[in-house]
């Protein structure tokens, strides 16, 4: 039976094309729709749809969250993305394509409230919902008819409903059995999408899909795979598991599986970060260690802040380049103890930017991953360092911080030329 998005109400027949009570024409349907409790749930354009809840002037404007010229897009609305705009691009690039978008850069601490609300409805569905991003998560509504009253498919309609009416954001749903085909589903229909996969057009319905789409895949691994006749799912459905395992390693399993519409993975609220990272991009080429100094030791404070307030510690630091024709390299380095303090983060990350200082570059970040609970981290001294005085001196600059504001003190070599 079609279930109507606008009055929730379930038609009796599945012959009509409108909703049989309200009229509208926003119906779904699916074989297999009331027995599906595996959901994507993505935010359409979110950056730009909350600028655009804030600012109604702006509804009808293509818009672009991002940098300055120099920086890349992090999110461009629908309006935009009819030029050819997209996440990544670069902000050059975007405005050419689009020179009457409206832009405006990112406001992490609106987003990041609207999101926490999201959230919190999400969780009003189901207790089961993991994220994945500051803008998309997985829900399991197993078990949620009797709390409900309703079948998963219709707590969504309504859940999408809710987050448009009192957040001001609108949301695209996948449907399925599992993790990989619900974020598959979410993307078919962009914006305020809704769809389903069902197990039994599952296998059938991926064979002509590129390889692209299965989670995991980057550009690297879509080449090779490409360069050994594999373009479509369809290439990989029928490949013999330890074959693939062969030829690329671990992730000849994710092939295997995803392939052909397997996904163990469960749903898992308490889903662990795996990396903290921040990165900026430059007004203008740099080259040389003095210029880039003071921009690395503001990376590892801000870097450091994060980590902190996650109650985390990291062993490996991984410094990230693009040089001045967009080329991408990293660069990695691993300490014998985890750390969270921004001068042991400094301390690392200064020989390596020293090393590769020459080239000319555009945009610098750093992360830490290989992550650990903040009282696992700096029990030792580093690098020759007076441990305990150099961590001692850290903490009085944020507890200063934490009461006056984050300009009230700075280190020396944040001003260094």
């Amino acid at each position: 039976m079609p279930l109507c998005r606008d009055c929730f109400l379930w038609s009796i027949t599945n012959k009509k094309t409108t909703c049989e009570y309200c009229g509208s024409p926003k119906l779904i349907n699916h074989d297999e729709i009331n027995h599906l409790n595996i959901a994507h749930i993505d935010c359409d354009a979110f950056y730009a749809s909350v600028e655009k809840r804030d600012n109604k002037s702006l509804v009808d404007k293509p818009l672009i969250i991002g940098g300055g010229s120099r920086g890349v897009v992090a999110t461009a609305c629908y309006i935009a993305r009819i030029y050819g705009v997209h996440s990544a691009m670069p902000m050059f690039k975007a405005l050419k394509a689009c020179p009457n978008a409206v832009v405006i850069k990112p406001n992490m601490t609106k987003y990041l409230h609207v999101s926490k609300l999201i959230r919190q409805l999400m969780l009003e569905a189901t207790p089961q919902v993991e994220p994945i991003s500051i803008d998309e998560a997985f829900l399991d509504l197993s078990g949620t008819e009797r709390l409900h009253q309703s079948p998963p498919a219709e707590t969504l309609v309504r859940l999408a409903t809710k987050i448009n009416n009192e957040l001001g954001v609108t949301v695209s749903i996948g449907l399925s059995y599992n993790k990989f085909l619900a974020k598959v589903a979410s993307d078919l229909n962009k914006p305020k999408g809704f769809s389903i996969i069902g197990k039994k057009e599952a296998k059938t319905f991926l064979s002509e899909r590129s390889i692209s789409d299965v989670m995991g895949v980057g550009k690297q691994l879509q080449t090779r795979l490409i360069r050994d006749g594999i373009s479509q799912i369809k290439h990989l459905q029928n490949k013999d598991v330890s074959e693939l395992v062969q030829k690329y390693g671990k992730i000849g399993i994710r092939l295997s599986n995803f392939s052909n519409g397997i996904d163990p993975r469960p749903v898992n609220p308490a889903s662990v970060v795996k990396s903290i990272s921040t990165e900026t991009t430059f007004n203008l080429d740099l080259t040389g260690f003095q210029n880039l100094k003071p921009i690395l030791w503001t990376l590892c404070e801000k870097l450091s802040k994060r980590m902190k307030n996650k109650s985390k510690s990291g062993k490996v630091i991984t410094v990230k380049f693009k040089t001045s024709d967009f080329k991408t390299f990293t660069r990695r380095r691993t300490l014998n103890n985890p750390t969270q303090l921004a001068e042991i983060i400094y301390k690392t990350t200064s020989g390596v930017i020293r090393k590769e200082a020459k080239k000319s570059f555009r945009l610098l970040g750093i992360s830490v991953s290989d992550l650990y609970g903040a009282e696992d981290g700096d029990h030792n001294d580093f690098f020759d360092l007076k441990f305990n005085k150099a961590k001692s001196i850290e903490e009085t600059i944020d507890n200063l911080r934490a009461r006056l504001g984050d300009e009230i003190i700075k280190k020396g070599r944040s001003f260094d030329k």
